[in-house]
């Protein structure tokens, strides 16, 4: 089975990749330990999704370390690789969005594969769940690590979620809510200007999937009609693996079901998350939960 992983958006993150923070006692990025529980979860490709002007930097920093563990492949997503019949408006100078980019991978990857952010910390335990989970996954039913909510906030400020509203384990909607937090230690979202509890315990989407290759021909339609839409605005707007699932699910094309999992989400959303997160880091660790030099 395949790992793809969303890495295309690092540079502008970051500032350039060299500019990456390590996490790690040795160096290590979060993106190494999400590689590390691939392995060991079972799967042996990993796909990375990067812009191909990154590819000798990204090989430096990220690449040559793992290439001797797992079989690695490149998947470049380029603003101009579009449906038949449309192209670049002159005026566009952002990417298209993270179904987009998993678009770039129709050519490379033919088997069942997990997909996920370079940038955020899911833990084994979601890696090897969702690895054991797709061996039952088929074209009519993928899957997804749900997250509680109130695991996957940040003490620093406010956080969007795919909040999911489900029925018998399976998504029937996901709602993205783009501000949520605590707030006198309830968590809230703030929509119009009006703040209003939530459920702590929700489960959350983290853009972590697992598919079948089936679901690139449902990105291709959806993308051609995001596209085709005279209410899309194609300057701004992007077409997000999100609205792939809804839009299946809502359509009767596919489910979905959510793979609960209890482990605590981490990123480094704002500066301020980083020593949390390495001390978070240091604790699985020293619980013998990761070796200290990652990579040998």
């Amino acid at each position: 089975m395949t790992a793809i992983i969303l890495a295309a958006g690092l540079g502008s993150r970051y500032g350039g990749l060299k500019q990456l923070d390590p996490v790690g006692p040795n160096g290590e990025f979060i993106i190494d330990y999400s590689v590390f529980d691939c392995i060991r979860s079972g799967f042996d490709k990993i796909v990375f999704i990067i812009k191909e002007e990154n590819l000798e930097i990204f090989e430096e920093t990220i690449g040559n370390r793992v290439k001797n563990a797992v079989h690695v492949e490149y998947a470049f997503q380029n603003a101009y690789d579009l449906p038949n019949g449309f192209s670049l408006p002159n005026e566009r100078t952002k990417p298209w969005g993270t179904a987009h980019a998993m678009r770039s991978c129709r050519n490379i990857v033919d088997e069942k594969f997990i997909i996920f952010n370079a940038d955020d910390f899911y833990g084994y335990e979601t890696f090897k769940n969702m690895h054991d989970a797709l061996g039952s996954v088929d074209s009519k039913n993928f899957v997804m690590p749900g997250y509680v909510l109130e695991n996957t906030l940040s003490e620093n400020g406010s956080v969007a979620r795919g909040v999911c509203v489900t029925e018998d384990d399976h998504i029937n909607h996901i709602r993205e809510i783009k501000k949520i937090m605590r707030v006198d230690g309830i968590v809230k979202c703030e929509i119009d200007g009006e703040w209003s509890a939530l459920d702590a315990k929700a489960p959350v989407s983290m853009n972590f999937w697992g598919f079948t290759p089936d679901i690139f021909a449902h990105t291709e339609k959806g993308f051609s009609a995001f596209l085709r839409n005279p209410s899309t605005d194609l300057i701004n707007e992007e077409y997000y693996i999100p609205n792939v699932v809804d839009e299946g699910i809502t359509s009767g094309e596919f489910k979905c079901k959510v793979i609960h999992t209890s482990a605590k989400w981490m990123g480094v959303t704002y500066k301020d998350d980083k020593p949390e997160f390495e001390r978070f880091l240091k604790e699985k660790i020293d619980n013998g939960e990761y070796p200290e030099n990652l990579w040998g």
